[in-house]
């Protein structure tokens, strides 16, 4: 055996959890893997992303390093992904606001078929966080709040399009209640002005933490069931308020024209540690829930949220501009 070709072989026996190769015999990834993340550091996407990176890191053998690109409600970090190369070294990590929403509200500047599924992350499990001073301890006392109050309350969100958002939209159009929305550049900029109390309310996973530290009050959960972490909290179903929320779920894409092959080994390696106990602890403390779905359930899934946030817009007349 010649040397080089005896070299190749005990260098792909020395890393048992390489991918399957994708071009002249070179294993992927045989360098730093980029994964974009359209929104800024801090945020819901963001803290989600972060452990999945490390976990990535760890079995591929490679860095997946995370490069936050905000801004237009994460449109201008998702073009960036979908123009990438399909070589499997530009990833992206999104919430389903660049995946489904945007698409859904305005022209965006990428074709969102161009990006293809590779595995859900995880589910946003928050709810309406509200600021103390307030003076409202339970879901029922913000709607009689907002109706004595109309357009008093103010609600922070990522920005325009985004789950959150649409949250809130969905709040507006099942209660009738009037609260302002003031879009940010991201989940974290607007939580420093929810704890500066200069917005009243948010709707995402970084209020998480400060729930439990008593500075803001969750008044729901915006999932099917109970928050692992907050399990006194009920759900909109439970309040009387069914079919109400607008999903906010995470997960990994990438270009059109990736391997077949690679994209399954990503989608196994996420499901395996989905069954774990790791990842969905951490996954929990982000303010997310674990998700397992093959790729093709994952498909299936955005055209039904597709549907189902279509026909929020619709019926509740939502506009960005």
């Amino acid at each position: 055996m010649r040397r080089r070709s005896f070299l190749t072989l005990a260098a792909g026996a020395a890393v048992p959890l390489a991918a399957p190769a994708i071009a002249q015999g070179k294993a992927w990834p045989s360098k730093p893997v980029k994964v974009i993340v359209p929104f800024a550091a801090g945020g819901g996407t963001d803290i989600v992303a972060r452990p999945w990176c490390d976990k990535l890191s760890q079995i591929f053998g490679q860095q997946f390093v995370i490069e936050n690109r905000g801004g237009a409600s994460g449109m201008i970090g998702t073009e960036a992904a979908a123009r990438s190369a399909a070589d499997g070294y530009t990833l992206l990590m999104s919430s389903s606001t660049t995946i489904v929403n945007l698409p859904l509200l305005r022209t965006v500047p990428y074709d969102p078929k161009s990006l293809e599924p590779i595995a859900r992350l995880g589910d946003a499990v928050t709810g309406f966080a509200v600021h103390p001073s307030v003076g409202v301890k339970t879901f029922q006392e913000l709607l009689d709040y907002c109706k004595k109050n109309p357009g008093k309350l103010a609600f922070g969100s990522s920005g325009p399009g985004t789950g959150p958002h649409l949250r809130l939209e969905m709040l507006k159009y099942r209660t009738g209640v009037d609260i302002l929305h003031v879009p940010y550049r991201g989940g974290a900029d607007s939580l420093t002005d929810l704890l500066s109390n200069n917005v009243q309310l948010m709707n995402e996973p970084v209020t998480t933490a400060h729930v439990k530290a008593g500075k803001l009050t969750l008044l729901n959960v915006n999932h099917f069931e109970r928050s692992v972490e907050f399990p006194d909290i009920p759900t909109l179903t439970e309040l009387g308020y069914p079919n109400s929320d607008a999903p906010i779920w995470i997960s990994l894409w990438c270009p059109a024209g990736f391997s077949p092959e690679i994209k399954q080994r990503l989608n196994e390696e996420i499901v395996k540690q989905m069954k774990g106990t790791e990842m969905p602890d951490k996954l929990r403390l982000a303010g997310s829930a674990p998700v397992v779905q093959t790729i093709k359930e994952l498909e299936a899934f955005r055209e039904a949220d597709a549907k189902i946030i279509g026909e929020l817009i619709k019926a509740g007349n939502i506009r960005i501009d």
